[in-house]
């Protein structure tokens, strides 16, 4: 099983993340962020990348670090199982439609953290998260996990449903991508030999 595990404790979070690519996408989340958490769940079901993630943050303060570091977190985690990234797909694209949103997601898990992100709100919360930070949480688990990400919303006008979009999408990209290809037996996909850097 190609399983992950990250503990990160600081003054400002106290964050466990497991994860297992070879799941069946069964989660237990907990940010204190309800749409937040929301969103985690999603990305795991349709991922079917099994998901713990406990989170105790300052959100006291405001959501910035819960946020950032639970996305830092989950990276590193998904990092940590992916190894070497021997025989995976390597690259994941979804298109994610949700009523009037259309969103397109592509991912390489290069080692080359970059994140392109076409997306905009025009609401300043989504329940109570703080919209402003969707992007940073795709910004962080993009470099902890070494993704180049590209997120686009092609048309839509619900919040809600442009926000699921994306992570639904994220979640079938990385589906794509972290899945074994028997073909590949246990060669890394790219021709340096290796992947990263």
């Amino acid at each position: 099983m190609r399983t992950g595990r990250t503990e990160r404790k600081t003054k400002e979070t106290d964050i466990l993340v497991e994860v297992n690519l070879d799941g069946t996408g069964q989660y237990d989340i907990s940010t204190g962020i309800g749409f937040l958490d929301h969103m985690v769940e999603q990305f795991s079901r349709h991922s079917l990348i099994d998901v713990t993630l406990k989170v105790v943050g300052d959100l006291h303060v405001d959501q910035h670090h819960t946020t950032e570091d639970s996305a830092i977190a989950l990276g590193q985690a998904l990092s940590d199982a992916l190894g070497d990234k021997a025989g995976i797909g390597r690259y994941g694209e979804a298109h994610s439609p949700m009523d009037e949103t259309m969103a397109r997601v592509v991912v390489d898990t290069s080692g080359r953290p970059y994140l392109v992100w076409k997306a905009r709100f025009t609401q300043e919360k989504l329940g109570e998260w703080d919209t402003e930070l969707i992007e940073h949480w795709f910004h962080s688990v993009s470099q902890s996990a070494g993704l180049t990400l590209h997120c686009q919303v092609l048309y839509g006008s619900n919040n809600h449903h442009i926000c699921e979009a994306l992570y639904k999408g994220f979640a079938r990209a990385m589906r794509q991508a972290v899945e074994l290809d028997a073909r590949k037996g246990s060669a890394v996909p790219s021709t340096k030999g290796q992947l990263g850097g």
